[in-house]
């Protein structure tokens, strides 16, 4: 990863360092993944659907 990005803004964001930036990454892929809901899904979240794919 280019270091100057790593440092960049994300949505008007600074990062103290690289450890924060890849902890509020895996927050948001986290959030995406399990909060996050989608009509598409039935207004599930993506692994709310996987488990209920699986179980039906």
């Amino acid at each position: 990863m280019n270091k100057k990005w790593r440092k960049q803004k994300k949505y008007g964001e600074h990062f103290k360092n690289t450890n924060d930036f890849i902890q509020k990454l895996n927050d948001y892929i986290y959030y995406y993944n399990n909060d996050r809901i989608s009509l598409k899904l039935k207004g599930m979240s993506p692994v709310q659907f996987r488990t209920h794919s699986f179980t039906s």
